[in-house]
């Protein structure tokens, strides 16, 4: 039986669930950060090809830096303080637009419009079967060839009460990488008073169509460019992860995590399990799957993961409306690129905690729906809060 988004919110609200994220973020190691808000400076970061001017956006709040560019909303850089209060990048990126246009890694990139795979780049609604853009060998991956990744994005700052930030804007037009229905996007970045990093996703569509919004940001909290991210301590409260098979797709069971690699109910190092003979380890050369989240779909942000380096003492919790996450480790980096440090990106120099509905949705019946109609509003949003100690 379909589960939908409206039914597991209402699941959700009668219930009572608790600790929500609801106003700037819930408490966290270190206490308050105070360093002022500043108004967010743009500056010129490149050109496309065809002339097309990139802005480049910096926000600080909290003692948290951010740097987001106008082409696809991308997280070019993300400052953090350690124990010591030093500042370092913590995400991994570019020095140039050519690279971004280039590039495959979808770093920092605002995903859209379905995140992760959808299989044979096909699903059906409502008796039509629409074709999407194959970039994934047979599949569809983070929107198609052309996804929100690769699109300019119009850009907005503000500073209010909520802290200080951006909304960025999009139209995908009817048919735009065979998704049906024009969709209207709004995502807002926003650093708060405690330097939590919050994204609030929200899209209307005039025709039936599937949406799956998220953020591609990979971490390293040890600092971009300062090597793997296995020594990470990582928690995810999630009972069961979704399999998949040769193409990373869903199978559709939904397993338990007891007794496998998958297991990160307790805090564990990434590295610990992630060379275990494990056929799904295996298949995706490391750890590139959804975790159903405990929680489930919710209408506040809820706490659900914890991410930490030991070393530096910087940690990062995450929390988010979501049903899932995609916790990617970095597998397919493979010293091929460099970053703004100077230093090459190898497998598992970067993590991603991927918060979006389960891969594949559209043609799961059995996983939360991703239809969006006329008239309704789809909603998303995730927190992250730092701190060190």
């Amino acid at each position: 039986m379909e589960t939908s988004r409206r039914t597991v919110l209402a699941g959700a609200a009668a219930a009572g669930l608790t600790a929500a994220v609801t106003g700037t973020s819930y408490a966290a190691e270190g206490g308050a950060r105070t360093a002022p808000s500043s108004k967010p400076v743009r500056e010129l970061f490149g050109r496309l090809a065809d002339g097309t001017k990139i802005y480049r956006w910096s926000l600080a709040n909290g003692g948290t830096r951010l740097k987001v560019l106008s082409y696809g909303g991308v997280v070019q850089s993300l400052e953090i303080p350690d124990r010591h209060g030093r500042h370092t990048n913590v995400s991994l990126g570019y020095d140039s637009i050519e690279e971004y246009v280039a590039g495959t890694t979808f770093f920092g990139a605002l995903i859209g419009r379905y995140g992760n795979r959808v299989a044979r780049g096909r699903f059906t609604l409502d008796g039509t079967t629409h074709q999407l853009s194959v970039n994934d060998g047979e599949n569809s991956l983070h929107g198609g060839a052309k996804g929100f990744n690769t699109r300019v994005w119009d850009v907005e700052p503000f500073t209010d009460a909520t802290g200080v930030g951006l909304v960025l804007r999009h139209v995908s037009v009817d048919g735009e990488m065979g998704y049906p229905g024009t969709l209207r996007v709004k995502v807002t970045y926003t650093l708060t008073a405690r330097g939590d990093w919050r994204i609030d996703y929200a899209a209307t569509t005039d025709k039936a169509t599937v949406v799956n919004l998220t953020n591609h940001t990979y971490f390293n909290l040890a600092g971009e460019g300062s090597g793997d991210i296995y020594g990470h301590e990582l928690t995810l409260a999630a009972r069961r992860f979704a399999p998949t098979d040769a193409g990373l797709i869903p199978t559709g069971e939904l397993a338990k995590v007891a007794g496998t690699p998958f297991d990160f109910r307790r805090a564990k190092t990434v590295g610990r399990d992630i060379r275990a003979a494990h056929p799904q380890l295996v298949t995706a050369k490391g750890y590139d799957h959804n975790w159903v989240l405990d929680k489930g779909i919710t209408r506040a942000p809820e706490h659900f993961a914890t991410l930490r380096d030991a070393d530096s003492g910087r940690t990062m919790k995450v929390a988010t409306t979501e049903p899932g996450v995609q916790f990617y480790s970095g597998n397919f980096l493979d010293g091929a690129l460099t970053g703004p440090s100077g230093r090459t990106y190898r497998q598992g120099d970067g993590l991603c905690l991927e918060t979006q509905h389960f891969p594949d949705s559209p043609n799961q019946p059995s996983f939360p729906s991703t239809v969006l109609r006329p008239g309704e509003t789809y909603r998303s949003s995730t927190v992250h809060v730092f701190s060190a100690r």
